[in-house]
């Protein structure tokens, strides 16, 4: 096979683990909370903050803040909210800092990238300025195509709609099958793209979503960020620089 012109990836569980960063970001920020005086044990208050996030999902902008307001005066006692949530906050953005890094390989095969011919895009869902922090913070905005980065937030389409790919192949102006798509997510990173006819990646490395079917077979299934190099050069004829 060979005429690949561009190569686009997903952001969460595929560049890094957000399934771990979260739970890391999220412990942190609660633990300092109960630090300062919040009357509740870590674990539990651990649960309430997941039932927050799946009542009014991931980007909400003010979890901390519905967090203390269920977990009720009695836990608050004499403090004031707001230093609370201030500390919640500077504990998960510290946890940014320190553990939102890409997968092992990561940014070694984006370099690699860079040498080709080859766009470099990413199309991914979520919060536009959180997404593009993502890439910023991983160290990988360098390496991709400036006007191949396409945010659902931004476009008004998201995941599992076909039409967020089309949106992107139409703004680069590659055919599918000249394209093909890196994801961790079956029903989300492989379906919609392969119904267009682009070739697919499926990433599995763990995650919330791993092992989950979805209804297309991806053309590749990889582990480890680096399979996806040989892939590339055997099976598209790409060149290395």
């Amino acid at each position: 096979m060979s005429g690949l012109r561009g190569i686009f990836f997903d952001i969460d569980d595929t560049l890094y683990s957000t399934t771990e960063f979260a739970r890391k970001a999220r412990r942190a920020s609660v633990e300092r909370m109960v630090q300062l005086g919040l009357k509740t044990d870590v674990e539990s208050c651990l649960k309430e903050l997941d039932e927050v996030i799946a009542e009014f999902s991931a980007n909400h902008g003010q979890h901390f803040d519905k967090l203390i307001a269920r977990l009720g005066p009695g836990a608050v006692g004499n403090l004031n909210p707001a230093v609370l949530v201030a500390a919640a906050v500077m504990a998960y953005h510290a946890t940014k800092e320190r553990d939102l890094v890409p997968f092992p390989g990561v940014v070694e095969v984006f370099r690699k990238l860079a040498t080709t011919k080859l766009l470099v895009g990413v199309i991914t869902e979520g919060l536009a300025v959180k997404q593009a922090e993502k890439l910023l913070r991983l160290g990988l905005h360098p390496y991709v195509t400036p006007a191949a980065i396409f945010i659902s937030d931004q476009i008004g389409i998201s995941k599992p709609n076909p039409k967020l790919f089309s949106r992107a192949l139409d703004a680069t102006g590659i055919p599918a099958p000249e394209a093909i798509y890196v994801g961790n997510r079956a029903t989300h990173d492989v379906d919609p793209p392969a119904a267009l006819g682009m070739r697919t990646v499926l990433f599995e490395r763990g995650g919330k979503y791993s092992g989950l079917p979805g209804k297309a077979k991806p053309d590749y299934v990889i582990r480890n960020f680096q399979e996806l190099l040989p892939i590339l050069e055997t099976d598209f004829a790409v060149a290395f620089g």
